[in-house]
């Protein structure tokens, strides 16, 4: 089973060092940063399960990187650590998009708990009951052995590519799946190639089950963050 990744913002080295050990020994696999652009950089290139954000940063604080991940769609669980221990602190973070806030110093044991918590809640979201085969206006997809047909008849058949981002959409219809959750499950990359990969696929899938390819009823584009697909 693949690891759980986590970024880990932190600029006490110290202590960052004893996080990254303690976070590797539970089986996370953990990426470092030590200052905010830094930190702002890994989170808009790659794909985490869980960021772990001190608030004072060199550059760039932690309320501004929080903001910025959730202005760029960024949904990505966000644990901010604060020596800031006021609840006007608390607040701002969970305002701007933080989803838990822990001051320092902590309990070690408490942050680990509470990663937990953070990567089965944002993990449940996306692990939907399976499907094998799934029919939609005409269309039947065969997962297993990569066929479809059309509403008109036509076999089709699918690259394993293909039948595993049809699963992913199909399994979480009329929800947006990013980019960047699409390729870390489909093609299972840690920092992303060109995006236009997905987008060649989503232009197939519409001229085989779209009545009109060119407006598309199933297949549908989230400018600048994803796709969904909708019976």
């Amino acid at each position: 089973m693949a690891k759980f990744e986590i970024l880990l913002v932190e600029d006490e080295e110290h202590l960052h060092d004893a996080l990254k050990l303690n976070l590797e020994m539970e089986g996370y696999e953990v990426s470092s940063a030590f200052d905010g652009p830094s930190g702002l950089k890994h989170i808009q290139q790659a794909h985490f399960d869980l960021i772990i954000l001190d608030v004072m940063l060199p550059e760039i604080d932690g309320f501004t990187i929080t903001e910025t991940a959730r202005l760029n769609n960024i949904t990505t669980p966000i644990l901010i650590l604060s020596a800031k221990n006021t609840s006007a602190n608390r607040v701002q973070g969970l305002k701007l998009g933080a989803d838990d806030y822990l001051t320092k110093p902590f309990n070690l044991e408490e942050l680990l708990l509470r990663v937990s918590k953070l990567i089965q809640k944002s993990t449940s979201i996306l692990q939907p009951a399976v499907v094998e085969v799934f029919s939609f206006s005409g269309n039947t997809l065969f997962f297993q052995s990569l066929e479809a047909t059309n509403k008109f008849g036509e076999k089709i058949t699918l690259t394993k590519k293909e039948a595993m981002l049809l699963k992913l959409l199909v399994e979480n219809k009329n929800k947006v799946i990013t980019r960047e959750r699409i390729l870390q499950s489909v093609w299972g990359y840690h920092v992303f190639p060109n995006t236009r990969t997905i987008d060649n696929f989503i232009l197939n899938f519409r001229k085989y089950f779209e009545l009109d390819p060119k407006n598309p009823v199933h297949f549908i584009s989230i400018r600048g963050v994803g796709y969904k697909f909708q019976e």
